[in-house]
């Protein structure tokens, strides 16, 4: 074995070619070049124009990729530097499932990994961002806060740089798919308010209100009295900074509770939660929706708004990256299991409308901005973060473009007595 691991400099760079020939060999379509550190090149298959390029920037890269071979593994070997891609970063996320997606026998896996400890260890990663080390039980109040901090407090400098003017972290509503962020998420927000029929003077809680963009729009455009609730610190410091500048105390606030801790006698008149559901956990829904029962006064309505992983479109096999590194102890559930939990909460279902296609243009302009500005990122957040970001949101816009994930808004009523006090059209949402 010491003898495999002495491969001379000058023979890695042919040994990874025919080692990534093997690999890709039922590879289709191969619209992508894999280029070595050596400058050595393995083209697109004939008549193929590259997409992408894969670009492995040292010897060592090939088995920080892929030993073992899973997701987690390619992540760790983009965000550390040991590979990049050139050209169109969210098609590449097509070769990482055929990757992860091989089949191989047990003597497959023998000759593979014999092949990659022929070539070096590789380099140390790089220092920065590293998985948490969470202590609790599953979804738990400590550990939540805990992941929330890990996720979201990475720095408000950082997301201002990528996010809308509002810093809105979640879909957008395009009219059509040219229209620039700061609209469709304006457009998000009052069709958020529409849906809830926010009326001058209702009390309205949001669950999950990050920088605070949903109260303060309702609180200014509906006239409501609202209050924001978040397990960031920085994202209530900012959010009340917001409130402050914009003279709404009064009537506007956020606070750092949790969502089970929040006692409310009087109740509120309308909820949402806007993409924190997906951080609750599906042991955790029957108490999420008995919360909000609890919360909202007979005859209100609550939108509920949370990606959902797809029954048809299976995961990829294996440990996911981004529930080690972006969204730790987080769960995509079906929607109809979100929805057959909050009808046994009580809640009557009257509207469910998907989001997809809104989240994969809204990704696509958060990497686009990201890049744009990605040396005050880096100067922001370090190299490992950037990194980090740069591959989870190109690969969720991956993931929602091909059906794998979806969004999806739904509008649940707490009727009182059988009355749900809304109105027999949806013609009031669209203006």
């Amino acid at each position: 074995m010491a003898e495999l691991l002495a491969t001379p400099p000058d023979r890695a760079a042919p040994l990874c070619l025919e080692l990534f020939q093997d690999l890709l060999g039922n590879c289709r379509p191969r619209n992508f070049a894999v280029r070595f550190w050596d400058g050595s090149i393995l083209p697109p298959e004939p008549g193929e124009a590259a997409c992408f390029t894969l670009v492995l920037r040292h010897p060592g890269a090939p088995r920080r990729m892929l030993w073992p071979l899973n997701e987690v593994s390619l992540g760790e070997a983009y965000i550390h530097g040991d590979f990049d891609v050139e050209g169109d970063f969210e098609s590449a996320f097509a070769l990482a499932d055929y990757l992860v997606g091989l089949r191989l026998g047990t003597a497959e896996r023998l000759r593979l990994g014999r092949k990659l400890l022929i070539l070096p260890a590789g380099g140390s990663p790089l220092s920065g961002r590293k998985p948490p080390r969470l202590r609790g039980l599953l979804h738990s109040r400590k550990r939540d806060a805990a992941v929330v901090t890990y996720h979201y407090d990475v720095s408000n400098e950082f997301y201002s740089l990528w996010l809308d003017s509002r810093m809105v972290y979640s879909a957008a509503y395009f009219a059509s798919p040219d229209e620039d962020l700061d609209a469709a998420q304006e457009r998000k927000l009052d069709y958020v308010c529409r849906k809830l029929r926010l009326r001058p003077g209702e009390r309205f809680l949001d669950i999950g209100c990050g920088w605070g963009g949903l109260i303060l729009h309702a609180v200014q455009k509906y006239g409501v009295e609202a209050v924001g609730i978040t397990l960031s610190r920085p994202q209530a410091d900012y959010a009340t900074e917001r409130i402050r500048r914009a003279g709404l105390a009064e009537r506007c606030r956020v606070e750092v509770c949790d969502y089970r801790d929040r006692d409310e006698p009087d109740g509120y008149d309308k909820l949402a939660s806007v993409g924190m559901f997906e951080h609750v956990g599906e042991s955790r829904l029957p108490e999420y929706f008995r919360c909000a029962w609890r919360l909202l006064r007979p005859g209100g309505v609550f939108l509920n708004h949370g990606i959902a992983c797809s029954l048809s479109e299976p995961p990829r096999p294996g440990p996911l990256f981004a529930d080690r590194y972006v969204f730790p102890d987080g769960e995509l559930l079906p929607i109809s299991t979100t929805l057959r939990v909050a009808e046994r909460s009580g809640f009557e279902v009257r509207d469910v409308e998907s989001l997809r296609e809104h989240y994969v243009l809204t990704l696509r302009h958060w990497a686009r901005r990201l890049q744009a500005r990605y040396d005050e990122a880096l100067r922001a957040a370090g190299e490992v973060t950037c990194r980090t970001w740069r591959l989870y949101l190109s690969g969720a816009a991956y993931g929602f473009r091909i059906g794998r994930t979806g969004v999806y808004q739904a509008l649940l009523s707490k009727p009182d007595r059988g009355r749900s006090g809304l109105p027999l059209t949806r013609a009031d949402w669209y203006p």
